[in-house]
């Protein structure tokens, strides 16, 4: 198994690290049922740039996710949204800064079925009692592509559309970043494509900062870059991945993988 390794964020992009960790590490339970989920992990993620994290079941690439977006506590180290310490935050100033400043997306949608598209897409921004940039808003729709199904609840759109209608309500309050777990999960692969592209285009067009969970090595692709991990630890990083060369790396920690 390599060794573990500190991940950094890509010194040429100008914009730093919209998300960091330093030696974060998450431990469930005790003594002998003590499950070391994350270890002494440090990464960065750059601001404007889209990153996958993969690795083979129970690697810990959705406690990591979960950890770093203010969803979940810290064992031990340190985790950052922009400056901001998580650890150092209350309940209250906690949930102001996921509201404010994170975006997620994750594979069951959690759209409200009684609410249209449009209204599920401005539902944090209405909770938070602020107006929604109008502009930035017009600008998200046409990025996703559902002007003319804005008034449709859900039931009336298709998982693709779905979905869409979460990244859109992920991108509407300009998160610093947007953690997406597993977002194509339930999704057909056509459906998946286009989300993918939508993702891919937020960052390209909108400038947004993405980070994403999957085990798809083609989802990743679609990526600029993808970290790995392994029993809890980070193992490797791969720029400009390919479904190939993506699956390649994955073969060395997952046996599974291993042609036959």
């Amino acid at each position: 198994m390599p060794q573990p390794k500190t991940v950094s964020a890509d010194l040429r992009d100008p914009g730093g690290a919209a998300a960091r960790s330093r030696d974060l590490t998450k431990i469930y339970g005790k003594g002998e049922t003590q499950i070391v989920a994350l270890d002494s992990v440090s990464v960065e993620f750059a601001r404007g740039r889209f990153t996958a994290i993969m690795g083979p079941s129970g690697s810990g690439k959705s406690t990591l996710m979960h950890c770093m977006a203010g969803l979940d506590s810290l064992s031990a180290g340190s985790a950052w949204i922009g400056d901001t310490e998580l650890s150092g935050l209350g309940d209250r100033p906690l949930t102001q800064l996921r509201r404010d400043k994170v975006g997620f997306v994750f594979q069951a949608f959690n759209l409200l079925p009684t609410l249209s598209a449009l209204e599920n897409i401005t539902l944090p921004i209405d909770l938070a009692r602020r107006k929604p940039d109008r502009e930035w808003l017009e600008e998200v729709v046409e990025a996703v592509g559902l002007a003319e199904r804005l008034r449709h609840r859900p039931a009336q759109l298709s998982g693709g559309q779905q979905q869409r209608v979460a990244v859109a309500r992920a991108l509407a309050g300009r998160p610093e970043i947007i953690f997406a777990d597993e977002p194509t999960g339930n999704l057909d692969s056509r459906s998946g494509g286009e989300v993918l592209g939508f993702l891919q285009s937020s960052v390209r067009t909108l400038g947004q900062t993405v980070v994403m969970v999957t085990h798809d090595p083609v989802a990743a692709s679609y990526a600029d870059r993808v970290v790995f991990l392994a029993d809890g630890q980070l193992t490797d990083e791969l720029a400009s991945p390919t479904p190939e060369t993506v699956l390649d790396r994955m073969r060395r920690f997952d046996p599974k993988r291993q042609p036959s």
